[in-house]
């Protein structure tokens, strides 16, 4: 659950929200079930998100 507290600015808390939304990955998703996913398309999705994690975590554990 977001959640946002709104203290006079508006504009302000709205940005935030939008923020916490990107970072949580709730827009990708939202944007994501918008239309229908073939289940082949599915699996060549999530095994690119597979690398892209795992690439991630190499370089983050070379670094440290």
């Amino acid at each position: 659950m977001i959640e946002v507290e709104v203290r006079g600015d508006l504009e302000f808390a709205i940005r935030q929200l939008k923020k916490k939304l990107q970072i949580d990955g709730i827009k990708r998703e939202l944007k994501r079930r918008e239309y229908y996913e073939k289940p082949s398309v599915k699996k060549r999705r999530k095994q690119a998100e597979a690398r892209r994690k795992l690439r991630k975590f190499n370089r983050m554990r070379r670094s440290a």
